[in-house]
């Protein structure tokens, strides 16, 4: 025993006494000094002594107009998390409110920035509106862990513009409850751009309206939850390239290699109508679209061939541009026609990196955000001296429905940041305007929405996290995973994996059909339906990233294999009955006069209700 320690119990009589009067204040104190959890983590705390309660009685006060719609949103968001109602007042503060402030004159907090103050009463200040609606981001997570919070302050800003996700639902429909999780798992974790490659249903160009779209209705709730929550959500139609969604039933419009081959995925740009095509597009996208970007894709436009094979683009580029011009410079020329014809419509422009190989004479129209995904021989470093703004959305930031998933873990113990491109290191931020992770189906039916969801959770927090602030808070990977358990999801968040009844056996009756089947719940939170002859599934027809998605196409009883996607189902609620939706194509199944089920989308034919019985 040390000498010291003698002496103290000599004067307080006992271990115990010592330990009553020492350990609760070095306790405390290491309290104080430390941040109370949240993701993105707070890169400083000013601990005070005390802490903010909240309880019942507590007021949202907020006056100007900005601050009301933050304090109506974070009510909502309280009501959501089981908060309780809280009302949004106008006027002075008591103990135990929380005050939304927007000070415009606060201009160290930046446009996204904001200072969270706890004490008697909470308050959360922003130079805007969008910084003061971060700062109930981190309210909302630290109530999350409990009703007291320690006091203190906090004045947190991130470190780059772009905070994002990449989805493409360009082929494989994703359904909208998924997406609106998603836009408020960004939202709580501070991300604020959602690019979204997806068709909507086109009313000027009827023939291209094969599945996989999304209503306008749809995609205007979809901004709008993203226009609440201070998530910009930016539509993309890739292009020139991957256009076959678009015209497949247009030969007229498609690049023809010199065999006289229509190629279905290759828009040919050296066609005025191919132009006019794609900008009446761009229109109607803006009817529900409300972002300052449009996303024009333009990569792999020559994947599998090469320039030699379209003689035509090579006339079109030494027609415009003089006999030093390359195949390449039409490639170009198209994006920068797109790109003059954004900025008329006040929208700046974004493309992928990868065809960007310097085989160009023409430059790509100054401005045009640069996506740098692939390492080609353009690097980061040079088009950022070019002027180009870049946003790194490196191949190891992705997630493939069914392929490779990024390796979040090693990332993070690699305090990967967004100056990490795929090829090349930057000493700088200089220029790099954020990053994202992305979500591609390549292989439609290798997971189900619910299975890619397990995976997203980690790499969106992470992604958060590196945009936001230090890219490794925690000594381990383990605690900053904690991190995203001890905040949990959004309020508001919906679990899709749970089904509306109990697994078991039931009678199947809806006009024209009836069959018993078993329903068992699948892993995923999905069910399949299976009878004495198999497990339903939907098979037949033209395969796109291997999942029959033509409307029409029969589902009928297979072997069952609990690995097969396509026997799994969605049971929708619908009047005093349930739809069939498979879980993969997302189309709900009807019945033919001779009785057959057919999938077909909601809004071509009218989803056979079913009625379930036990027997």
């Amino acid at each position: 025993m040390g000498e010291l320690r003698k002496r103290l119990l000599g004067l307080f009589g006992s271990a115990a006494a010592l330990t009553l009067l020492v350990a609760p204040t070095s306790a405390v104190a290491r309290d104080q000094q430390k941040a109370p959890v949240t993701v993105p983590a707070l890169t400083n705390w000013a601990s005070e002594s005390g802490s903010y309660q909240y309880g019942r009685g507590v007021r949202l006060v907020a006056d100007s107009p900005a601050e009301r719609r933050v304090a109506d949103t974070l009510a909502d968001d309280l009501r959501a998390a089981g908060h309780g109602t809280v009302p949004v007042v106008g006027g002075g503060a008591r103990t135990g409110d929380i005050v939304i402030d927007v000070q415009p004159a606060t201009t160290s907090l930046g446009a996204e920035g904001y200072e969270l103050h706890a004490g008697r009463r909470l308050s959360v200040t922003g130079a805007t509106e969008t910084g003061a609606f971060y700062g109930t981001r981190t309210l909302l997570q630290l109530l999350a862990q409990g009703d007291r919070i320690p006091a203190g302050r906090t004045v947190d800003v991130p470190r780059y513009k772009e905070r994002g996700v990449g989805v493409c639902a360009c082929y494989i429909h994703i359904t909208l409850p998924w997406l609106e999780n998603l836009v408020r798992e960004m939202a709580y974790n501070k991300l604020n751009q959602l690019l979204v490659e997806l068709k909507v249903k086109s009313d000027a160009h009827p023939e291209a309206d094969t599945w996989g779209y999304y209503t306008k209705d749809e995609i205007r709730q979809l901004v709008a939850l993203g226009d609440k929550y201070h998530v910009e959500i930016i539509p993309e139609i890739n292009s020139p390239g991957h256009m076959d969604p678009w015209i497949e039933n247009r030969p007229d419009l498609q690049l023809t290699d010199s065999d006289g081959n229509k190629q279905p995925a290759r828009l040919d740009v050296t066609q005025q109508a191919g132009f006019d095509y794609y900008t009446s597009l761009m229109d109607e996208y803006a009817q529900v679209f409300t972002a300052k970007s449009w996303h024009m894709g333009a990569d792999e436009y020559m994947l599998g061939s090469d320039y030699s094979k379209y003689p035509q683009m090579l006339r079109y580029a030494q027609e415009k541009y003089g006999a030093s011009a390359t195949p390449q410079d039409a490639y170009i020329d198209f994006i920068n026609r797109v790109q003059a014809y954004a900025a008329n419509k006040g929208k700046q422009l974004r493309i992928w990196n990868d065809g960007l190989t310097g085989a160009n004479t023409v430059p790509v129209a100054a401005g045009t955000t640069v996506e740098h995904w692939l390492n080609v021989t353009t690097k980061p470093s040079q088009l950022i001296a070019q002027g180009y703004p870049l946003m790194n959305a490196a191949y190891s930031l992705y997630l493939i429905r069914g392929g490779f998933h990024s390796d979040t873990e090693s990332l993070y113990d690699q305090s990967w940041d967004p100056r990490s491109f795929d090829g090349e290191k930057l000493a700088s931020s200089k220029g790099i305007t954020g990053a994202k992770i992305s979500l591609w189906p390549d292989n439609g039916r290798g997971e189900t929405e619910n299975e890619v969801a397990v995976e997203l959770w980690p790499a969106l927090r992470h992604i958060a996290q590196t945009t936001w602030g230090d890219p490794h808070p925690d000594a381990t990977y383990a605690e900053f995973t904690a991190r995203g358990t001890d905040v949990g999801h959004a309020p508001g968040w919906r679990d899709l994996t749970r089904l509306p009844l109990a697994d078991g056996t039931y009678t199947f009756r809806t006009t024209g059909a009836s069959f018993e089947a078993d329903i068992t719940r699948t892993a995923d939170g999905y069910a399949t339906v299976r009878t004495a002859e198999g497990c339903l599934e939907v098979s037949g027809g033209k395969l796109t990233l291997n999942v029959p998605l033509q409307p029409g196409v029969e589902a009928t009883w297979k072997a069952c294999d609990a690995t097969d996607t396509l026997q799994r189902w969605q049971l929708t609620p619908a009047s005093d009955g349930f739809q069939l939706v498979n879980v993969i194509t997302q189309m709900a199944l009807t019945v033919t006069g001779d009785g057959r089920l057919v999938q077909y989308p909601p809004d071509q034919r009218t989803p056979a209700v079913w009625h379930l019985t036990a027997p």
